[in-house]
């Protein structure tokens, strides 16, 4: 055991003192906050500026349908001959809206043309199409003898109120909260699994080709220098997540505070204060006041239990290709097995918890355990019974006792082979020795 414990605290200090890690550790949240502000910039510096569209309607129905906001500019050049508003459009507008003459207005369905050097949005597209069938559907009420201001008026904009069973009030858009929450748990651990796994990859690649590796094993069991490598990396890779959290919560309180929003119970949303959630500010207070509610202790310590469940069973894998290669290029080969459940999990998770956090799809890719890290992780936000969460961890940990003892065999093997690069039955050959 004093070996072993030798082992990790080797692994961790060299993790922990190298330049790169000290960096990354307190940069990686000033790169996050300034990218999501480089983001938030880049995605409103087009919105100051006016797109100008002309129109050319020759059957002077839709020109007066196009109303001018504030990003866009409608220009009326139906009194220029066509082929003179095309001339001054591909000089002087975005594009050009034609509106050709016609007997009957329901021809207009599929004749309007967008002429345009650029190609539009599909958000301007549906926009344009919205327009005209608007128009074309009024035209049809008054040919069928309907009173369409009265039908204007007889329209509705119905606001559905959120509360639980409990009485509190609730907003709308919280699952996509969840999901968007549990979602950042789930990409971080894969990429803590794929960092930190290749960490452990590296790492007996190194000892491999420096041949250190060959004293090293004349003291000490393959087995404990697998599990060494693999746990003392795994700690450096929670305190690294321990300094994020906590500079992660700092940033949430200041954040609180600035709102005035106070951390703690749940407490109840008048019908004032959801009113008020129509404004920016409002809205920005009731979200965080919800995002408080949500079971974030429960998260981080799920983000933790899983985090190393996970990189236990993976890094074991990463560890047994180390031995196995004489370089990283070799190395590649074996690796899209590992990574492709990690991606799995996360698409399994993006686009099945959401709609259903609760069904079979979600249940069973939770339980297993090359994805419950991940997929587990997107859905404590809506939930989980406490029988699931213990069956899931209690998969993850006994199969990562499996696959160490299945990689350990390759491990041992592998550390003491040079020059030849093996094959997967090559690798099978090893289980059996």
């Amino acid at each position: 055991m004093s070996i072993l414990s030798l082992i990790i605290k080797r692994e961790f200090i060299a993790k922990v003192r190298n330049k790169s890690f000290i960096v990354m550790t307190f940069l990686s949240p000033l790169l996050i906050v300034g990218m999501s502000f480089l983001i938030g910039y880049l995605a409103n510096m087009n919105k100051g500026e006016i797109t100008k569209i002309a129109i050319h309607d020759e059957a002077g129905i839709l020109k007066a349908d196009f109303k001018n906001s504030k990003e866009t500019l409608y220009v009326d050049l139906s009194g220029m001959p066509l082929k003179l508003a095309k001339d001054t459009a591909s000089k002087n507008y975005e594009g050009l809206i034609y509106v050709p003459k016609v007997s009957n207005s329901l021809e207009l369905v599929d004749k309007v043309e967008y002429i345009s050097d650029d190609s539009p949005s599909m958000e301007h597209i549906m926009e344009m199409e919205d327009v005209i069938d608007n128009q074309l559907t009024k035209n049809n009420l008054t040919a069928l003898g309907f009173d369409n201001n009265k039908i204007e008026k007889a329209k509705t904009n119905a606001s559905i109120h959120l509360s639980k069973f409990s009485g509190e009030n609730s907003i709308k858009g919280l699952n996509e909260i969840k999901i968007g929450i549990g979602s950042v748990f789930g990409y971080l651990i894969m990429m803590f699994i794929i960092i930190y796994g290749n960490f452990v990859m590296r790492s007996v690649i190194e000892e491999k080709t420096s041949r250190i590796i060959e004293i090293i094993i004349s003291s000490v069991k393959p087995f404990q220098l697998m599990m060494g490598k693999i746990i003392g990396n795994s700690l450096a890779g929670i305190l690294q997540f321990a300094i994020w959290a906590i500079l992660g919560i700092v940033l949430m309180l200041g954040v609180s505070s600035f709102f005035g929003v106070q951390p703690g119970a749940v407490q109840s949303l008048d019908p004032n204060v959801m009113q008020a959630a129509q404004s920016e500010f409002g809205s920005v207070q009731t979200y965080i006041r919800e995002i408080w509610n949500l079971p974030i202790g429960l998260l981080v310590s799920c983000f933790i239990i899983y985090f190393i469940g996970g990189y236990f069973l993976y890094s074991s894998f990463y560890a047994a290709i180390g031995a196995a290669v004489d370089s990283e290029t070799d190395s590649q080969q074996f690796l899209l097995p590992i990574i492709m459940p990690l991606m799995l999990g996360v698409y399994v998770g993006f686009f099945t918890v959401m709609d259903d956090p609760h069904g079979t799809v979600a249940t069973v890719f939770s339980m297993i355990p090359l994805t419950s890290p991940i997929v587990m992780l997107m859905r404590i936000p809506f939930g989980v019974p406490v029988w699931q969460l213990v069956l899931s961890i209690t998969l993850l940990f006994g199969t990562f006792i499996g696959v160490v003892w299945f990689a350990s065999k390759i491990y041992r093997v592998g550390i003491l082979m040079y020059g030849k690069k093996p094959t997967w039955r090559e690798l099978y050959k090893w289980l059996k020795y």
